[in-house]
C-alpha cells in the first residue's frame, strides 16, 4: 500500500526541498519545486550568511537514498571532536565518540546546495522553477499564486500550466511562506523563541600551500560563559567561523561598530585568534548579524499541504542536528507515504510520529548553547563525560551517551532524552561517590545496574 502517484509542489529549493524531491521523483511522482530566489548556483556565495553544516548520521543516511553519501564525505572534513581554546592559549581535546565513525563532517551549506540541485537536474520528474515567490494558495484545492515582485501583480490564474492543484509541501525555511498561510486558519498555533544572541560570521584563510592553520580534524570553540567563538574545517584550509554574541547587555553587537572596539573584544577575549584572520575588523562590520530562533508550530498540515524541516521545526544551531533533522524528515516522511493510501493521512500520521522529536530536538538544541559557551570547560563537566566514555566502552550497547545517541544514530530524538535522562541519574551519583577509580573496583555490580538501565524504554 502506498499513495497514489501524484503531481507534488515542492515549495522552497533549499537542502530540505531538493532532497524530498529527489526521493518523491524516485518513488514515482511528478515534482514541480518553486523557489522565490535566482538559481543560487548562478549567483554566488551570500557572504556571512552561512554558518557551515556538521553533518551526522541522519543526514548522511538521507542523502545515502539518493545516492550522494559518498560525494558529501569526499567534499567534507571530519571532525573527531572538540578543541577547546582557553583565554590564555592552552589547548584541551574532547572527543565526541569512541568508535572511528564517530566524528560529524564540516560541509559548506551552499556547495551541499549545489549538489543537491544538480541532483534534481538529473531527474526528469522534477521540474524546477527559480524566481516564484509565493504569495498565497488555496489550501482546499493546493493551487498556488505567485507574484514576480512586490511591484508587480503576476497572479497565476487557476487554469494556469503547472501550478500546483495536487499535494503541496513547503520546505521554505524558517520564515515560511506555506506556514504564513497555514496561520491564517482556525487552531493554528506559532511560537517563535528569539534567542538573545545574534551571529556574525568570520573566515580564518589558508596558511601557505593551502595548510589549516588550526588542526584540521576538529571543531574548535572558544567559550566564555556569555558568549563563544566556533570555527569549523574547509577542504581549501581556511576555517568558517561563527562568533555568538549578547544582542543586549555590557556590549552588546551593535556596540562593536569601530575597527578599534572590534580589535579590543578580540585582543581581550580570543587573542589567539587576531593573528588569524588578517581582516578581522573590516570582515567583522562588512557582514550582517544573523539572528537564531526556535519555531514550533502546531498543526504541521492542512488536508493535502505539509510542513517540512524549518518550516515546521526551525531549531538553534548549537546540536549541529538542524538540516541533519529536516533531511530525517524526508526519510520518514517517505516511509509514510508508502504505507498510506492517502495523501492527507499520510500527512497527519508524519506529523504524529515527528513533533515529539522535532520539540525534543528544540530543547536539546538550547540547552547545548549553554554547555557549549559555558560548561564544557568545567571540572565536573569534564567528569562525567569521562564517565561516560568509560561506561560506553564498558557496556556499548546498554550505556550510550546522549550525545552519541543524537549523532551517530537515528533512535528518534525523544527516546533518545528519555534514555538520557535515566543514565544521567546513574553518572551524577557516581561523580560524587569517586568516578572512574570507583567503578573499575566495581565494574561486576555496575554491570546489573546499566542492564536494568539499559533494558527499560
Amino acid at each position: 500500500m502506498s499513495v497514489a502517484p501524484a503531481r507534488v509542489s515542492v515549495i522552497g529549493a533549499g537542502l530540505t526541498g531538493c532532497l524530498l524531491a529527489c526521493r518523491l521523483a524516485d518513488a514515482g511522482h511528478e515534482v514541480v519545486l518553486y523557489d522565490r530566489r535566482p538559481d543560487p548556483r548562478r549567483i554566488g556565495v551570500d557572504e556571512g550568511r552561512s554558518i557551515n553544516l556538521a553533518m551526522s548520521t541522519r543526514g548522511l543516511d538521507a542523502l545515502a537514498r539518493i545516492g550522494l553519501e559518498a560525494r558529501v564525505r569526499a567534499g567534507g572534513v571530519p571532525m573527531h571532536g572538540r578543541r577547546m581554546h582557553a583565554v590564555d592559549g592552552s589547548l584541551t581535546f574532547q572527543p565526541y565518540g569512541i568508535r572511528p565513525e564517530h566524528h560529524l563532517l564540516s560541509v559548506s551549506r551552499d556547495a551541499l546546495n549545489a549538489l543537491l540541485l544538480g541532483a534534481v537536474d538529473e531527474r526528469p520528474r522534477i521540474r524546477t522553477e527559480f524566481g516564484r515567490k509565493l504569495e498565497d494558495l488555496d489550501l482546499d484545492t493546493g493551487r498556488l499564486h505567485f507574484a514576480d515582485g512586490p511591484e508587480q501583480d503576476d497572479t497565476e490564474q487557476a487554469d494556469g500550466p503547472s501550478r500546483g492543484g495536487g499535494p503541496v509541501v513547503g520546505a521554505d525555511g524558517a520564515w515560511s511562506a506555506v506556514r504564513a498561510r497555514l496561520q491564517r486558519t482556525r487552531g493554528f498555533d506559532l511560537e517563535q523563541d528569539h534567542l538573545e544572541h545574534g551571529y556574525k560570521e568570520l573566515t580564518i584563510p589558508a596558511g601557505p600551500g593551502g595548510a589549516h592553520r588550526l588542526e584540521p580534524h576538529a571543531l574548535h570553540i572558544w567559550p566564555r560563559g556569555s558568549h563563544m567563538l566556533i570555527a569549523l574545517p574547509n577542504p581549501d584550509g581556511s576555517f568558517t567561523c561563527t562568533l555568538f554574541w549578547p544582542l543586549a547587555g555590557d556590549v552588546p553587537f551593535e556596540s562593536l561598530s569601530t575597527a578599534a572596539a572590534v580589535e579590543r573584544v578580540f585582543a581581550t577575549e580570543f587573542p589567539d585568534v587576531l593573528p588569524l584572520v588578517p581582516d578581522l575588523a573590516g570582515e567583522f562590520l562588512r557582514n550582517p548579524v544573523g539572528s537564531l530562533v526556535t519555531i514550533r508550530c502546531t498543526p504541521w498540515h492542512h488536508g493535502s499541504v505539509l510542513l517540512l524541516g524549518d518550516a515546521a521545526h526551525a531549531v538553534v544551531p548549537f546540536y549541529g542536528q538542524g538540516a541533519n533533522a529536516a533531511m530525517e524528515d524526508c526519510t520518514i516522511l517517505l516511509d509514510v507515504l508508502a504505507e498510506s493510501s492517502d495523501w492527507p493521512a499520510a500527512f497527519a500520521e508524519f506529523e504524529r510520529r515527528r513533533k515529539p522529536d522535532a520539540d525534543a530536538l528544540a530543547d536539546l538544541a538550547l540547552d547545548n548553547y549553554v554547555e557549549m559557551r559555558a560548561h564544557v570547560a568545567s571540572r565536573r563537566f569534564l567528569a562525567e563525560r569521562r564517565l561516560e566514555r568509560f561506561l560506553h566502552r564498558r557496556f556499548p550497547d546498554r550505556f550510550v551517551p546522549l550525545y552519541t545517541m543524537v549523532t551517530f544514530t537515528r533512535i528518534p530524538y525523544a527516546e533518545a532524552v528519555r534514555r538520557a535522562r535515566r543514565q544521567d541519574t546513574l553518572l551524577r551519583r557516581l561523580v560524587s561517590w569517586g568516578g572512574i577509580g570507583l567503578l573499575a573496583g566495581a565494574a561486576g555490580a555496575l554491570a546489573g545496574v546499566v542492564r536494568r538501565i539499559g533494558g527499560r524504554r
